[in-house]
Formats: C-alpha cells, structure tokens, sequence
C-alpha cells in the first residue's frame, strides 16, 4: 500500500477501527510511534500520522506533517460505458483505474439490460483500494446517465468504439470522452448519430468483450 484512505485525514488527531485497524494493526503489524501516509482522496495532499495510542479495537494517531503531493497521469480520458453486468465493471474498474481514467458515465443504450443497477457506493471501495495500492492521488468520478441522447446533449467531441478503419491510436491525441458499447455492441439507430471520423476501432477483427476493449482502449489513450 503507498497510503492508507481515511475520510478524516487532515484533522490532528485520527481513530481507525474496524477493517482499517485489522489492516494496519493485525496484517501489516505497525507498532507505536510508528508513522503511517494517509489520504483522503478529496484534496491532493498526502498526510503523515504517529501512532500514538494502540487499543484492543482501536487505535489513535497523530498528524506529523502533510504535503500536496499529485499523482496522475498526464493524459485523462471520460469513457461513457453503456450500462453492462455490474460484475463486468466490478472485475475491471480497478485496471482502469490504476490507467489513469479520469471519469466513467454509465449510460442506458438500447441494448443494456435495464434492470442492471451499478453499486456505486461498492465500485467506490473498490477504487479507494486501487488507489492505496497504486498511489494515485484520486479515484475514477462515476456518474449514470438515462440515455444516449442525454449524454451526447452534455457532452461535445465524442468518439465511438465500434469496428472501423480508423484506428483509436490514429486519434488518441484528440479523444477526450470515448463511448464504448455493452455486450451486443450498438443499434443503426446509436451508431447513425456518429460520422465516420467519430468512429474508431481497433486493428483486429475479433469480437472483444466489453471490458476487454474498455483496458484496452483506455490503455492505448491515455499510456
């Protein structure tokens, strides 16, 4: 782990207990007056704590220093995902994140499952752990839309994943929001409301799944 997330980092004095405390104290054994790097993930900077008090379920620490300290990428990117399994996303949305995505939007195309729901609130736990892990300094930002149209009417420049001659690496420079299909891929009428120099693929004629060119699309972007 670069850090350890904690909501209240910032404030002087921090109590950890339950998965937190098992973490520090049970697995990775820290002792007094050892000192710990944490973020909250809502500012850029990096918080270093003393242990200063070990209990049987919880432990108190105390603020040394802090710094900002920004860990991204250079390159970002907004991926707008139509609504797929939300075991999909929840296998893959950590290598995502340790890419660099800037921003997820999941939107109802008309081929998503409707009664698909993503747990935000679960997707979020999975990213915080990613970014201990990795070092970046934020998480992925999710967001759901109800529709393709809605998207498209808040949102300018925006490139489809679909087959096409033109390939994703040819317009990397210039891809800022990508849209990538579920499993079924996009309707005539979906496709209709891109132009051809909208449209980029990859160079190959297999069938990936979509989380497969949702790594590997973000991948060729933004690395």
């Amino acid at each position: 782990m670069q850090f350890t997330y904690h909501e209240n980092a910032s404030e002087q004095f921090l109590t950890v207990d339950n998965e937190v405390y098992k973490y520090l104290f049970k697995a990775r054994r820290q002792k007094l007056n050892d000192e710990i790097y944490f973020r909250n993930l809502n500012d850029k900077n990096i918080y270093l704590y003393k242990v200063i008090e070990i209990n049987r379920k919880d432990a108190r620490l105390e603020l040394v220093s802090f710094e900002e300290k920004i860990v991204e990428n250079k390159n970002s990117l907004h991926l707008a995902w139509c609504v797929v399994d939300p075991k999909t996303v929840e296998k893959s949305i950590a290598s995502l994140n340790e890419l660099g995505l800037e921003k997820i939007t999941f939107i109802y195309c008309e081929y998503s499952q409707k009664n698909f729901k993503q747990n935000l609130e679960k997707l979020e736990k999975i990213l915080i752990n990613s970014s201990s892990q990795c070092g970046r300094s934020s998480i992925i930002k999710l967001e759901v839309c109800k529709s393709l149209d809605e998207f498209l009417s808040l949102n300018d420049e925006v490139y489809l994943l679909d087959f096409s001659r033109l390939n994703v690496e040819d317009k990397k420079s210039e891809i800022k929001t990508l849209l990538l299909g579920c499993e079924g891929g996009f309707s005539k009428n979906e496709r209709e409301l891109f132009q051809d120099n909208k449209i980029v693929g990859f160079d190959s004629s297999l069938i990936l799944k979509s989380e497969t060119a949702a790594i590997s699309a973000v991948s060729k972007i933004i690395i």
